[in-house]
């Protein structure tokens, strides 16, 4: 590592060989409660490195990226930047608007370096690999709990939704949110386009729905979901993205969305996954997902649930505001707002 005036280069190895990354302001905090600073940060993608791109590399990316410290002003990046080092490569992706631009994808260390050089703490990749941006390879689920809730009312139902993905054949992964949630992940083939895995995710999530009602919901309105974990099923769309494994969450205590195992699940406390735990937890007990993607499942079975409940008159659920109208959806207005007078045939 050398100093120059303002500015550190650190050395990155990588498959190509060691690569000098630019670290500015190495001394600006970054967390200013945990004491955490861009140099720091940095490090710690260096240790993390080989899972954190297991997950999240080959994967078109945003970068959500902070000015100051993770207090001041935030922004996404989703396209490389001016200047972008040529080992920093994009991939044209499709959003719903049916727009398409080129989309960030990490393939080393140094890269994923250069992107906290950028200002990124938190990293969110999406569902399916660069070269088939189309097909889904993860199916997501997202336990967020509710106000009167919390990470403890989220384990117990994150281990009912791992027997639901198993009875529809699926081997299902569980990691930290980085906040107060559970993010639950199933490996599948990359055969089915983002609606069709949103509509297994909707199955899976219903059919847990039906097994804990007092627990979880799917209801798309907060006014609708009382004290339960919220089931997002809207996680699962194109260009809808959750923080990856090992990311850093921009919270002060600088926690991370950390990779566990189901039989630890029960006795894991969040808030010790951090920026300065987890470098030691990996090399205590290695990478929970270690084996992630190893044997992929396929989704009919959760689209067999899926037509099961449309015929027995259970719909689309919404999307989310931002998204064009879409087939069958149901109106987009708080129930509570509703005013007959004040709706289409379309709602």
């Amino acid at each position: 590592m050398t100093r120059v005036a303002d500015e550190t280069l650190l050395e990155v190895d990588g498959p190509h060989g060691p690569r000098s990354v630019r670290i500015s302001h190495p001394g600006r905090v970054v967390f200013p409660e945990a004491g955490i600073t861009k140099l720091q940060l940095a490090h710690y993608i260096v240790s993390v490195a080989e899972p954190f791109l297991r997950a999240n590399g080959d994967r078109p990316l945003s970068l959500q990226r902070f000015r100051d410290t993770i207090d001041g002003e935030q922004f996404f990046s989703k396209n490389p930047p001016r200047g972008a080092p040529p080992y920093v490569r994009d991939v044209v992706v499709v959003y719903p608007s049916a727009r398409s631009h080129p989309q960030l994808v990490l393939d080393e260390p140094a890269s994923a370096v250069w992107a906290v050089q950028m200002g990124t703490v938190v990293f969110h990749p999406w569902a399916s690999r660069a070269e088939n941006p189309d097909n889904p390879d993860q199916l997501r689920i997202d336990l967020d709990p509710q106000p009167g809730t919390d990470f403890d009312d989220a384990v117990p139902a994150a281990i009912e939704l791992r027997a639901v993905l198993a009875a529809a054949g699926l081997e299902s992964y569980v990691k930290t949110s980085g906040n107060r949630g559970l993010h639950v992940f199933a490996p599948i083939r990359p055969e089915h386009e983002f609606l069709d895995v949103r509509h297994a995710v909707i199955a899976a999530a219903r059919e847990l729905e039906r097994r804990m009602p007092e627990a979880v919901t799917t209801a798309w309105w907060k006014e609708q979901r009382g004290e339960r974990v919220f089931l997002d099923y809207n996680q699962a769309n194109r260009d809808r993205t959750m923080a990856g494994a090992y990311s850093p969450r921009a919270l002060p205590h600088a926690p991370v969305s950390c990779p566990v195992t189901w039989e630890e699940l029960e006795s894991v406390d969040p808030r010790e996954l951090t920026v300065r735990t987890v470098p030691q937890r990996l090399a205590d007990v290695g990478d929970a997902w270690a084996d992630f993607g190893r044997r992929q499942g396929g989704i009919h079975e959760l689209l067999a649930w899926w037509q099961r409940d449309l015929d027995d008159g259970l719909g689309e659920l919404p999307f989310p505001p931002d998204y064009p109208k879409m087939p069958g959806e149901p109106p987009r207005v708080q129930p509570s707002r509703k005013v007959a007078g004040n709706r289409s045939a379309e709602g």
